[in-house]
């Protein structure tokens, strides 16, 4: 049986994103070192979470940070939003797959199903991801391109790995699934036999597993050195009366 095609839409093809997958714009790649190289000397140690590679990922393509509770949109430009991830590595370069924490998608809530273990893991694995599916829609429905933005990072931040893929929903006729000897369910690729998702059944984290690209962006960064704190103060012109101190009553 041949594979399924999926159909040219004219109507999505004529809308352009503000520029190709995966292709930034000139100076990204420096503008996010420099960007580092701020963050470790204001901050004094290694350490770039969500909303702040968020923030950071914005200001270097000139898009607008609204964090979302959805998290697929919380960087907006044009008819593009992105949902931003961070994945720790030791060798960034090197890394061939991530596993990117995806949400916490709850059949429990979203279904009313009540003892997940006893249920069909095929009917179960569905279910996950319908909810996937339908945030992923809710998306789709106000934004033409919607994309995710992965930053492969080593804990020192002098190496980092920047890439970014289409967000999209998955076919759940595509996908097998099956309990492991740690009680999840992993759900995998029926044509390729490839391990794709993981769900925990307690707290319901999805994970989804993505492969890096090999026109990923590479940075390398020198870690600068630390700015001493009382010349910092000296330099603003710090003043003791900037701070009052008081007992309440």
């Amino acid at each position: 049986m041949p594979d399924k095609k999926s159909p040219r839409l004219r109507n999505v093809e004529k809308v352009k994103a503000p520029y190709p997958l995966n292709e930034f714009p000139k100076e990204f790649g420096f503008n996010l070192g420099k960007e580092i190289v701020y963050l470790l000397t204001s901050k004094g140690k290694a350490v770039l979470e969500g909303s702040d590679w968020e923030e950071i990922f914005a200001l270097c393509i000139g898009a607008e940070w609204k964090p979302s509770n959805v998290g697929l949109d919380d960087v907006i430009l044009g008819n593009c939003c992105w949902g931003a991830k961070t994945v720790k590595s030791a060798n960034p370069n090197n890394q061939k797959t991530i596993r990117l924490i995806s949400g916490r998608n709850s059949p429990a809530y979203a279904f009313g199903e009540s003892n997940v273990k006893d249920m069909d893991t095929k009917l179960l694995g569905d279910q996950i991801l319908d909810i996937w599916n339908e945030r992923v829609s809710s998306v789709r429905n106000r934004f033409k391109h919607v994309r995710t933005i992965v930053l492969i990072k080593s804990n020192s931040l002098e190496e980092v790995v920047v890439f970014e893929y289409e967000t999209f929903r998955y076919d759940t006729d595509l996908f097998d699934w099956k309990w492991n000897n740690n009680d999840n369910l992993e759900g995998y690729d029926k044509k390729t036999g490839s391990h794709k998702f993981t769900w925990q059944p307690h707290g319901s984290q999805f994970t989804i597993i993505e492969e890096v690209p090999k026109n990923s962006l590479l940075i390398k960064i020198k870690n600068p050195p630390k700015l001493d704190k009382d010349q910092i103060l000296k330099t603003l012109g710090f003043e003791k009366d900037w701070i009052s101190v008081t007992i309440r009553k």
